[in-house]
């Protein structure tokens, strides 16, 4: 079940920012009347008061700056590895108002090559992570597994082979919008070819880990409703609670 934290975050801060308010309007001066000392107010607007400014704080950042997110699949392999906890940008494509998620402030557009964070079609309220591979208008073509947008190749240069027990990974370094960053593909595998044009106002993405992602590839091309925010940077891995954090992929996102 995916739980909804931005509307539960929004609530927190509500009730009690609401219950601090309630008590500096109504409930205080009623106490003041009453001749009752300073500090005697009820425990749930004590706890408000403690709790309204961190979570205020935590919301504003978390909405409209920048959210961690930890990645849980090998999608993005090699990329981004399972354990990797990242940062995203939430203002880079534009301010969008929390749980609604609509664009108030126009900043900008995502490019072919972002690695983005967004709800897919399918999935409504779980976080997904890949590539921007086609922009609105832009023709996608994936054949012998090899990527082609409007017509032109990307390049990619092999840097090796991976054997495995059932699989032939080869990783590549691709050249694709303006910057350079590894993919690879399972040669064992039978190549899922495709042709498609990238309808308006949306955006076709893809995993670096080519032939082990759920993508626009399965559930179609995500809107622009539905972006979430650019990711830029891991700033941890952690595999797991039982073993130690490790900072040693920190890094800018390629």
């Amino acid at each position: 079940m995916s739980i909804d934290f931005p509307l539960i975050l929004l609530l927190a801060v509500a009730f009690t920012g609401g219950a601090w308010l309630f008590d500096a309007l109504v409930l205080a001066p009623a106490r003041r009347r009453r001749g009752e000392e300073a500090g005697s107010e009820p425990v749930v607007v004590e706890y408000s008061k403690s709790f309204f400014p961190v979570l205020f704080v935590v919301f504003v950042l978390r909405s409209f700056v920048v959210e961690p997110f930890q990645i849980p699949s090998s999608s993005m392999v090699p990329t981004l590895e399972v354990g990797d906890y990242i940062l995203v940008n939430k203002f880079t494509y534009g301010i969008r108002l929390p749980v609604l998620r609509t664009k108030v402030i126009d900043l900008g557009e995502p490019e072919r090559g972002d690695v983005m964070v967004f709800f897919p079609p399918h999935m409504n309220k779980t976080y997904y992570i890949k590539r921007v591979i086609g922009v609105p208008g832009d023709q996608v073509t994936y054949r012998n597994k090899r990527l082609y947008v409007n017509g032109e190749l990307v390049p990619e240069e092999p840097l090796a082979v991976v054997p495995g027990a059932r699989s032939r990974q080869r990783v590549s370094l691709a050249a694709f919008g303006g910057r350079n960053h590894l993919v690879q593909a399972d040669l064992a595998r039978p190549a899922r070819d495709f042709s498609i044009t990238v309808r308006p106002g949306h955006y076709f993405m893809m995993g670096d880990n080519r032939d082990n992602s759920s993508d626009s590839r399965v559930w179609g091309q995500v809107s622009e409703q539905d972006i979430v925010g650019k990711a830029f940077a891991v700033w941890m891995h952690w595999d797991s609670l039982f073993s130690i954090p490790s900072f040693s992929r920190v890094g800018v996102i390629e």
